[in-house]
């Protein structure tokens, strides 16, 4: 079968598909020529790189071929972003699309593209099938080091100056990332009425920032504690640069491990990496090194609830590959389980707050900055790497949007008789 041949029956179809779906996106095959093919300059549109695109799709049409596709750049968008892919949703009921179809159609470019040679490179073919962790510090470290180890330059360039990599803030929708990274590191500080001269101990410290602003804004002693030895290392430098290593310290330690006892404790965005069966473990040391008096802070994305713990432990397609190439390891609660949780290792819930539209807004902001320094980026760690991060990015963002993710802060304290020690209303936060 000649490849003019395949060439026409796939325009035939990408052009049917455009119909069927009423969706404003071209393309642009390997030959240069268009669908449609009167496609006007500047448009927004999906170039596809060569016929081994459309064999790979055929013969294993899944998110996963979409995305090494998609890393290695033989998908790409021309004229947008994955943000404008998203909005071009189909205008259309699923049934009357299967309806409407034209399945000869898709028959014959099955037929014609099966045997093609569906070419390459495959650069995530080689990469493991991931588990939940199994909460060993070796599998931890391996695991934490895996994500957060890539490059601290690279992170560097879309990250705000203080280096957050977690939820920020909004007092305003339409604040930026640095406002809005400061202005989460203050509401945590307040949500714990984090006084001078308390011990605050932070698990999963990133680049130290919550520690700063509490050392710097409160006049909190810190400590924070992380498995990711370019963290730990920016994080320690950082300490000794701005004089405050008698008042901020770090540790390259597992969590579990970690001795003394302390006013405070938040983990910000920790507890997604450790997965669901090692929850008994965290909530016990949070538990053993909080004072009696103390206050924990712990901020975490959450899925929507199931009907069952089997079904929602299962993944969908989309969480699986997040889990396999962005965070593996990990395991993702629902935010009545994160209650539940806390209550039965003998803590008091006091505060639950969804800030599920502020994780849209800086996830958001960060595809944004790494879009803006796509060069720089693959200098840095290569493009495979980048275009990975920017689709995880945006992937992400689209998913808070949607409300098919969520993230929220709980603060709880040691269960206790007596008075919590807490102001009777919420009004000293918004001061």
């Amino acid at each position: 079968m000649s490849a003019e041949s395949r060439l026409k029956t796939i325009r035939k179809l990408l052009a049917h598909v455009r119909d069927l779906l009423k969706i404003d996106v071209g393309f642009i095959l390997w030959d240069g020529s268009t669908v449609p093919a009167d496609l006007p300059a500047g448009t927004f549109a999906v170039r596809i790189a060569d016929e081994g695109v459309i064999a790979a799709l055929v013969r294993r049409r899944s998110m996963e071929t979409l995305l090494n596709l998609w890393v290695s750049k033989r998908i790409d968008l021309v004229n947008g972003t994955i943000f404008d892919l998203a909005a071009a949703r189909p205008k259309v009921r699923s049934r009357d699309i299967f309806r409407a179809a034209n399945k000869w159609l898709a028959f014959q470019a099955t037929r014609k593209f099966w045997f093609v040679d569906r070419g390459g490179p495959w650069p995530l073919a080689d990469q493991p099938d991931e588990k939940p962790s199994g909460g060993s510090r070796e599998e931890n470290e391996k695991n934490i080091q895996y994500h957060y180890d890539v490059s601290n330059a690279f992170y560097a360039l879309w990250l705000d100056d203080e280096m957050v990599y977690t939820c920020g803030y909004c007092t305003d929708w339409s604040n930026d990332i640095g406002q809005m990274q400061h202005d989460k590191l203050e509401i945590i500080c307040r949500k714990l009425r984090l006084k001078p001269g308390e011990r605050l101990l932070d698990i999963g410290s990133g680049w130290g920032a919550l520690c700063f602003h509490a050392a710097t804004k409160h006049g909190a002693i810190a400590h924070g504690v992380t498995l990711s030895t370019e963290q730990f290392n920016y994080a320690v430098a950082k300490a000794q640069r701005l004089g405050l290593a008698d008042r901020v310290t770090f540790e390259l330690a597992d969590y579990s491990t970690v001795q003394g006892q302390f006013d405070k404790i938040t983990s910000v965005g920790f507890q997604e990496a450790i997965s669901l069966d090692n929850f008994p473990t965290y909530y016990n040391t949070v538990k053993r090194v909080l004072k009696p008096d103390g206050l924990f802070l712990n901020h975490a994305i959450t899925r929507p609830a199931k009907t069952t713990r089997k079904l929602f432990r299962r993944k969908n397609e989309e969480f699986a590959l997040l889990t396999k190439y962005i965070f593996p390891g990990g395991e993702l609660d629902h935010i009545g389980n994160t209650v539940t949780g806390l209550e039965l290792h003998g803590f008091e819930v006091h505060d639950v707050e969804n800030l599920r539209e502020h994780y849209q807004r800086t996830c958001r902001h960060w595809h944004d900055r790494l879009l803006a320094q796509y060069d720089a980026a693959i200098a840095e760690v290569g493009e495979v790497k980048t275009r990975l991060w920017l689709i995880y990015l945006a992937a992400s963002s689209i998913a808070f949007e949607r409300n098919s993710v969520r993230l929220y802060q709980t603060l709880a304290s040691h269960k206790r008789r007596g008075a919590s020690g807490l102001p009777p209303t919420r009004a000293d936060l918004y001061r």
